[in-house]
């Protein structure tokens, strides 16, 4: 068999060959660069989360527990400690040592009591500790004074050098002076004991160049004063110092902490090492040694290894689906190409050839064409960026497929002329009727086990691989025997009008034979309706999870706010409705109004003004229910208030015969509710929150103990989180200056979060990239891969048809009844084949959805399946689109092959 010969071959049959080559290349292109973009969107994924971080998440810090004490031997601890900068990089895992980018040493005093007249001036209480750090002086800019000097005498006060904020708050400047004493009471040591007061000097008053550099983030900060956690307790603040000042403060008995931070770059991450990044950051604490290590990479690193391992799951779905449309594909072109030679491959069995020549002069032909297409798609999806898969053994397994498909069918190939097929009614044999309800109980199997078993973290699960094939090639079984009968049924009835369109195409229609077609089109489209269904459902859990943290445009969060807070901020520009809430954790419930403990534990209380909540949610038009319970009117109800409790809090209750009446406190007034509602969860709680009563503001009684909110819901438009800031601020200031005793400045500001943040942050997760390119993926390929099977539908029978028409058009059919019929014949079964695969793209999210681990992108919020009306457009859409291309295939093939010529006698028909 001479090459030649074999080119001959395939050029005579070059559009079925190219189609086949076209095909593989496809398969190959997948299978080589599907792994390489999910890989590059998953690093890039992984920086963007990087970098998103506060800088101090990405520091791996080593500290002494203790302090330590000279042990009078001569010897710096500076210079002993200071070395081991370098000492414990080189000793950490190469996964993580790789990483560092920056490393600071640091040596301090505990922060102890220091007295001066300039304290004194203002009434302060300070404790202040002494900081060497190596770089500070090329950090900082001095503003007043100069930084400390190196070699000052033992007889001199210890120079100082403060931020001025840390100046400006503790009433100090440059030529301040200070006496630092001992104040710690659990020194042990005998040298800490006999440490003398030291006299300090503070020399300069510095402002960092970039308040962002790592040097200014260890902890405590040394740019800012720790205010009293209450009252009579101290300021707390650091100083720079140099390091001899610290060796002669060592030496006369004070104790020294050292650190060693090293920040690793945002940039140098990758995905394939996450895993044993984390590994060795836990070997890294555990083999610490007289040091502590901390560090708070492994939590973000852990959510992104959950949330990349469930859109690995996701993505192998829709991959086993495309790669499954794309078989079918290959398994169809080889069929077509097969009928079109079967005048060829019936002459050379009857002059003698056998099967195995047959199959071999196909092989053959398919070394010279798949092979290189194979290699051609291998190279150019290898051109694509990201990191490369393990899919070199998959790739060959497919070429040898693909290699093999045709010679397979053509070995399987019936010789002879077959007689019209469609003028004889076919039954289907027991054996295939045995097999095609094993295979549908299969699946139904499939889905049972999966749903029971689970999956297992971090693998790609075969069985959940293969549970949407065989669903879908099990649909599209039941579609192809059930939808017959109802296209005979009208072609009866059509027998009965007058004209012969209706009757001719609902009768072929109904006679078709595409089983295999038909599949692959409901394989393809089912893999794009459920890429669609599971973003659309990804998407509604996402606004009910942001929703759920904040159920208005706006939250404003404080410790407490003046009343007329809200007044306020109906003022701002944009808003259109405020409600206020009050909230409090860790309250008793009671069973009288003397407060006798039910002894039922702690709940968190939540009042919210019912009404107002309503109107805040249906004017900012988030997914939030107020429960009923919350609506009553003002002064609509006496006795006790109704309340909506969760679960436990409900069966603790009754359990103690109180769910009619008890009490809780709230701003240290008790107030009476009965359980009115249960509810799982509420919004503005945590999401952990199991025990909480919420009550009707509206609905509390009025007395002389006002209820003062500590928050507000806003709704509105261009809402300007910076005025919303304010107001809350400014209502925490005449809440705490508005009473009898004036308060301390507020603890903390306002803390306002809109939901659009939240919902930014709660979809945008670091594995988000690769989810959404699925999706877009699987979408966009199932429906092309859909819409070129649906050409297959119509290729697999052209010629038939081609043969009516003709004999049609001799009778006196008209080019619009042509038409007519040909939308009459195709349209059931492109509608059946599209309408099945979106039933079966829609079902499978609601059957894996519990398993895909789907929740790891809505913040740890249940993934609900949610179907889009527009589903419904869309598919009406595409099957009108599929149904016009069909048409436009069979015309144009029809005009290739010139109808006059398909009547020639002895021609199949």
């Amino acid at each position: 068999m001479s090459i030649g010969a074999i080119a001959r071959r395939i050029r005579a049959y070059g559009g079925q060959f190219l189609l086949l080559a076209a095909l593989t290349t496809v398969v190959m292109l997948l299978i080589s660069a599907g792994p390489r973009l999910v890989n590059s969107r998953t690093d890039e994924g992984l920086r963007t989360l990087m970098a998103s971080q506060p800088d101090e998440r990405r520091d791996v810090t080593y500290t002494t527990p203790e302090p330590i004490f000279n042990a009078g031997n001569g010897t710096s601890l500076m210079d002993a400690f200071e070395a081991d900068l370098a000492r414990k990089q080189n000793e950490m895992p190469p996964e993580v040592r790789r990483l560092v980018g920056q490393r600071w040493f640091t040596a301090e005093t505990n922060a102890d009591r220091v007295r001066g007249p300039d304290l004194a001036a203002k009434n302060l209480l300070v404790d202040l500790g002494l900081r060497h750090l190596p770089g500070t002086a090329d950090a900082g800019t001095l503003v007043d004074g100069h930084w400390p000097e190196p070699g000052v005498r033992v007889d001199q006060p210890i120079q100082v050098a403060l931020s001025a904020e840390v100046a400006r708050k503790l009433n100090l400047r440059a030529g301040s002076r200070l006496t630092l004493t001992r104040t710690s009471p659990d020194d042990t040591d005998e040298t800490a004991k006999k440490a003398e007061p030291v006299p300090i000097t503070v020399v300069g008053v510095f402002e960092p160049r970039d308040r962002a550099d790592g040097i200014w983030q260890g902890l405590p900060s040394i740019l800012h004063v720790v205010e009293p956690p209450g009252d009579a307790q101290p300021f707390i603040a650091y100083g720079v110092a140099d390091r001899a000042s610290l060796d002669r403060l060592s030496r006369d008995g004070w104790g020294l902490r050292f650190g060693w931070r090293y920040r690793l770059v945002a940039d140098g991450f990758d995905a394939r090492d996450v895993p044993g990044l984390i590994d060795s950051l836990q070997r890294m604490g555990q083999r610490a040694q007289g040091v502590t290590l901390v560090q708070g990479l492994d939590i973000p690193l852990r959510q992104f290894l959950a949330e990349v391992a469930a859109a690995r799951t996701v993505l192998a779905v829709i991959a086993a689906g495309v790669l499954a449309t794309l078989a079918g594909l290959v398994l169809l072109a080889a069929g077509l190409t097969v009928r079109r030679r079967r005048a060829e491959l019936t002459l050379l069995r009857a002059r003698g050839g056998t099967g195995v020549t047959v199959a071999r002069r196909s092989l053959a032909e398919c070394l010279l064409v798949m092979l290189p297409a194979a290699a051609i798609g291998w190279f150019l999806g290898n051109l694509a960026p990201g990191a490369p898969g393990n899919t070199a053994a998959l790739a060959v397994v497919a070429a040898v497929l693909v290699t093999l498909v045709l010679p397979v069918a053509a070995l399987a190939a019936p010789t002879g002329g077959g007689g019209r097929r469609d003028l004889i009614k076919l039954r289907p044999s027991a054996r295939r009727i045995t097999a095609e309800a094993a295979l549908v109980l299969l699946a139904v199997l499939a889905v049972v086990l999966l749903r029971r078993r689970g999956l297992v973290p971090g693998e790609i699960d075969p069985l959940l691989v293969s549970v949407p094939v065989l669903l879908a090639v099990g649909a599209a079984v039941l579609a192809v025997r059930l939808y017959p009968w109802p296209l005979r049924l009208l072609s009866r009835l059509a027998a009965r009008t007058r004209g012969s369109v209706a009757f001719l195409g609902t009768a072929r229609a109904g006679r078709a034979v595409v089983t295999t077609p038909l599949v692959v089109v409901v394989l393809a489209i089912a893999t794009a309706a459920f890429c669609a269904v599971v973003a659309g459902g990804l998407q509604t859990s996402r606004d009910a999870a942001a929703s759920r943290q904040v159920p208005a445009d706006a939250l404003i969060q404080a410790a407490r706010l003046a009343p007329e807070t809200g007044a306020d901020l109906d003022r701002l520009p944009g808003v259109r409705a405020t409600g206020p809430l009050a909230q409090e954790a860790g309250q008793r419930l009671a069973k009288d109004a003397r407060g006798g403990d039910a002894r039922l534990g702690d709940v968190t209380v939540l009042l919210v003004d019912g009404p107002a909540m309503a109107r805040v949610v249906r004017e900012s038009g988030v997914p939030v229910d107020v429960p009923a319970a919350l609506l009553a009117a003002p002064g609509a109800r006496s006795g006790p208030l109704p309340a909506v409790v969760s679960p436990a809090v409900a069966a603790d209750l009754a359990d103690a015969g109180l769910d009619g009446s008890a009490f809780v406190g709230v701003q240290g007034q008790r107030y009476e509710f009965r359980v009115a509602e249960r509810a799982d969860s509420f919004p503005m709680l945590r999401a952990d929150s199991h025990r909480f009563v919420i009550l009707p503001w509206q609905s509390v009684p009025r007395t002389d103990h006002v209820v003062v909110p500590t928050g507000f819901l806003v709704a509105g438009d261009d809402l300007d989180v910076a005025k919303l800031r304010a107001v809350g601020n400014e209502g925490q200031r005449r809440f705490q200056q508005g009473g009898a005793v004036t308060g301390a400045e507020p603890p903390r500001e306002a803390e306002v979060r809109t939901w659009a943040e939240v919902r930014h942050q709660v979809g945008e997760g670091s594995a988000n990239a690769v989810l959404v390119f699925g999706f877009a993926a699987g979408a966009a390929g199932g429906t092309l891969l859909g819409v070129l099977a649906i050409a297959f539908v119509v290729l697999a029978g052209a010629r038939a048809r081609g043969q009516v028409l003709s004999r049609l058009r001799t009778l006196g059919l008209s080019r619009r009844q042509w038409r007519a019929l040909l939308l009459v014949e195709l349209g059931p079964l492109v509608g059946v084949s599209v309408v099945t695969g979106a039933l079966v793209g829609a079902l499978l999210p609601v059957l894996l959805t519990p398993v895909l681990g789907l929740s790891a992108f809505t913040g740890g919020a249940p993934v609900r399946v949610a179907f889009d009306p527009r589903l419904i457009a869309g598919i009406v859409v595409l099957g009108a689109v599929a149904l016009g291309f069909a048409v436009a295939v069979e015309a144009l093939n029809n005009r290739r092959m010139r109808l006059g010529e398909v009547l020639r006698l002895g021609e199949e028909s």
